[in-house]
């Protein structure tokens, strides 16, 4: 029998990259490909790129660049890019970037195995001609049903949209997969292996967005936004649950528009307390919400459900309103303040965070004024500040009123030195305050234990070090009191005595 081909996967961007990743390593593994690390030892190295903004994009091509040199010199044969920045630009960046041996969009991740046999057989699969993605569903979202069978829609079931909802479904076994790999739910979702360990994963809600922010290319290239089945979410959280993940991530470009297309905006609601409910999970986590869309039923179930964290990911973006309007945007600082008040009012330990542009044409200087305003108010846990560069394709690339490149650079400055100095003030606050932390590491040489509480995303919120790791191991939840904080990070003693007992041994105290 023939060695198997290998191939490595490196992901760029964010979470719905890493979860379109784990599909494609799930439809290869199914069909025989051994699944390697290291693209030295891959015959082909897959990229899959972030298309979102330049700084993402250099980092993509870099990364081809960078599996390109190992041709000659290690195992690798080829080098192909898939994700965004491949879908965004198909034939461009292919006669741009001739390191590259294949350019795959979206429509090849079905047939993923069959693009790379031929790829490294020495065939040609032309790559993609771009096309604005919006258009491929109907405008309505309720007109989408039945209609997603026919777009390739990563992470989804090809006829996810055509089928009912219904959030008791029970995964279904698909016979003959390699150890590792299994359907996120029936026979119809798709395939996904986990590419890291670690008791964290995300999980897609929905794909696409149907807002037209200004200064966002993402809709044209991922899509108008549509709805996975609940029961699809349900089932790969269940089976993640098997394969030790204890906190999951809800991913998408929009989690508050999700289930719009299916007959019900407020099918989040119902959703979280079957995700919560399910064995093993001990942390369900929603990001990417818009405060436009936050209502409250929603703010509720995130606030008041047994291990839903009560965490938001608002993308305020700004809180000028003149600004705002500009972005296609809505809400000013009072309106926000509110919305963080009521938000508190109902849970006070709370995480917050945002991202916001700086440097927006026509943003004067009284509307930078009004965003540090608000920054100063609204006691955020994490802030993300960007400045802003015209991406080619969005409404505001056309604007007048640019601002000069040194001066959006001296506002991100400020505006980032503002930030730092908030969210460390912020971490002060939880000084004294009982925090559940879920453990992500533990040894070093202090024997330490590193994780998280619930109001730390992985990889953009900072972390919590326990003061001790004694028995500690990976996944578990441990109640512990923050003692210190180092900038957005915290330090925190663990209570109570029992950990590393079976489930249901341990006291309140530490859970896994």
């Amino acid at each position: 029998m023939p060695e198997p081909r290998t191939v490595a996967l490196v992901t760029l961007g964010c979470a719905r990259n890493e979860v379109d990743s784990e599909e494609l390593a799930g439809r290869l593994a199914a069909d025989g490909w051994q699944l390697v690390e290291d693209a030295a030892d891959a015959d082909v190295a897959v990229v899959n790129t972030c298309g979102f903004v330049d700084a993402a994009k250099k980092d993509s091509v870099d990364a081809l660049l960078e599996a390109n040199d190992l041709k000659g010199q290690a195992r690798t044969q080829a080098v192909v890019a898939v994700g965004c920045m491949a879908e965004r630009y198909g034939k461009e960046l292919a006669q741009e970037l001739p390191e590259a041996d294949g350019v795959l969009g979206f429509d090849d991740y079905a047939d993923i195995s069959d693009r790379l046999r031929t790829i490294l057989s020495g065939g040609v699969h032309a790559s993609h001609t771009p096309r604005d993605r919006r258009k491929l569903l109907p405008i309505s979202p309720a007109e989408r049903q039945g209609q997603g069978g026919a777009v390739a829609l990563p992470g989804h079931a090809q006829d996810a949209a055509a089928d009912a909802v219904t959030v008791a479904e029970a995964p279904v076994s698909v016979p003959d997969l390699p150890e590792g790999v299994a359907p996120a739910s029936g026979p119809r979702a798709p395939l996904r292996r986990r590419l890291g360990g670690g008791p964290v994963a995300s999980v897609k809600l929905a794909s696409g967005c149907d807002r037209r922010c200004a200064f966002c290319a993402i809709p044209s290239f991922r899509g108008s936004f549509i709805s996975r089945r609940p029961s699809d979410v349900l089932g790969e959280t269940r089976w993640l649950a098997g394969q030790g993940v204890t906190e999951v991530m809800l991913v998408s470009e929009n989690n508050t528009s999700y289930g719009k297309d299916l007959g019900d905006i407020r099918l989040l609601e119902t959703l979280l307390p079957e995700l919560a409910a399910v064995d093993g999970i001990e942390r369900i986590r929603v990001s990417y919400l818009q405060p436009a869309e936050m209502r409250p039923g929603l703010i509720d179930v995130l606030t008041s459900t047994p291990k839903v964290a009560p965490y938001f990911d608002l993308s305020f973006q700004h809180s000028a309103p003149g600004v705002l309007r500009a972005m296609r945007r809505f809400g000013d600082t009072e309106r926000f303040l509110e919305l963080l008040e009521t938000i508190r009012g109902k849970a006070p330990q709370a995480g917050v965070r945002s991202n916001f542009i700086v440097g927006f044409p026509g943003e004067t200087e009284d509307d930078v004024a009004e965003l540090e305003r608000f920054l100063g108010a609204a006691r955020l846990d994490a802030i993300g500040v960007f400045g802003y560069s015209d991406e080619e394709g969005t409404e505001a690339a056309g604007y007048d009123g640019k601002l000069d490149e040194d001066e959006v650079a001296a506002r991100l400055a400020r505006v980032s030195r503002l930030a730092e100095e908030l969210t460390a003030q912020r971490a002060e606050e939880r000084l004294g305050e009982t925090v559940d932390v879920l453990v992500e590491t533990v040894g070093g040489e202090d024997g330490e234990a590193v994780g998280r509480a619930a109001h730390q995303a992985p990889e953009t919120d900072g972390q919590t070090v326990l003061t001790s790791g004694e028995g500690l191991r990976p996944g578990m939840v441990v109640a512990a009191k923050v003692v210190d904080t180092d900038g957005v990070d915290l330090v925190a003693e663990p209570l109570g005595g029992c950990v590393a007992e079976p489930l249901g041994g341990c006291t309140e105290a530490v859970r896994g």
